[in-house]
């Protein structure tokens, strides 16, 4: 059980996260590290080019995109390619994300992502029938692992009333060298800034992104199986992995379907309901 005491709720309440040490046991991350190497070794780049990327929100338009909600897809890193639209280091090192998926579909992601202590997580922080959304494999690659703007959850999984909340599991330490995730602190009680919408024309934000003072940022660094729990309006972010080593995580976000509806709006549009973590309504 991961029930949260009083005091890992009043920090998450003030600070807009909390970490967990020691959430996910050396089997667990290993079982996902290495069906992740499978699934990367079996993946025809080929196929499609798809690159990630939080600055050029345009390349999220495509297809592919939209289709990888309910699918294991890969987006490559922005400097995965060279100017002749080959890869210039191997694949293995020039994706930046699988998603959006895995928690549904690959066995050793789905087991941890419906497991008793997520569950109890999310029970401790006051949901009555979370659903997981969307799930992601970072992989934050050795020194061309691209640096992740600053946002809020909220702006792409929005609910009415607001209840998405990020979990960012370790899979390998993160640290300043090699892109561990920064936070404003206190910065969710501010409310959401804006939207990340979806119309016929593709997919855009309401209104540009605030500037923020990089010293107003702390860096979150966590050793491998550490549990990073995000409000959903936490502004937050991951700068370049400028080191040799990666910096591999697995992150899902949750919402809740009872008191709350999900936005027609967002861009996840799913073709099947997802399955409740649990229902627990009074």
């Amino acid at each position: 059980m991961t029930k949260l005491s009083s005091e890992q709720l009043q920090f998450f309440n003030s600070q807009g996260y909390l970490v967990i040490e020691s959430f996910a046991s050396g089997d667990e991350i290993e079982s996902m590290i290495k069906r992740m190497e499978q699934l990367v070794d079996k993946f025809d780049y080929s196929s499609t080019a798809s690159i990630f990327s939080s600055k050029n929100q345009q390349q999220l338009t495509d297809d592919y995109f939209f289709d990888s909600v309910e699918k294991v897809s890969f987006f490559f890193e922005e400097k995965a390619f060279g100017d002749d639209g080959k890869l210039k280091q191997p694949k293995q090192l020039s994706i930046n994300k699988v998603g959006h998926g895995l928690h549904e579909i690959e066995p050793a992601f789905k087991k941890f992502s419906s497991s008793e202590k997520i569950s109890s997580l999310m029970y401790s922080l006051g949901y009555k029938r979370p659903v997981v959304m969307q799930s992601m494999y970072i992989f934050k690659q050795p020194g061309i692992g691209g640096e992740v703007v600053p946002h809020q959850d909220n702006s792409f999984l929005y609910t009415e009333p607001q209840t998405c909340t990020g979990l960012w599991l370790a899979l390998e330490d993160a640290n300043t060298l090699n892109g561990c995730l920064w936070a404003i602190p206190g910065s969710h009680k501010n409310g959401l800034v804006r939207r990340f919408l979806r119309d016929e024309d593709g997919v855009k934000f309401d209104r540009p992104s605030p500037s923020y003072d990089k010293k107003d940022f702390v860096p979150i660094e966590v050793k491998a199986g550490s549990m990073v729990v995000i409000h959903g309006d936490l502004i937050h972010q991951s700068f370049e992995n400028q080191s040799p080593k990666s910096r591999h995580a697995y992150s899902l976000h949750v919402v809740d379907t009872v008191g709350c509806t999900w936005a027609p709006e967002n861009w996840i549009r799913r073709k099947m309901e997802p399955e409740p973590l649990f229902d627990f309504r009074v």
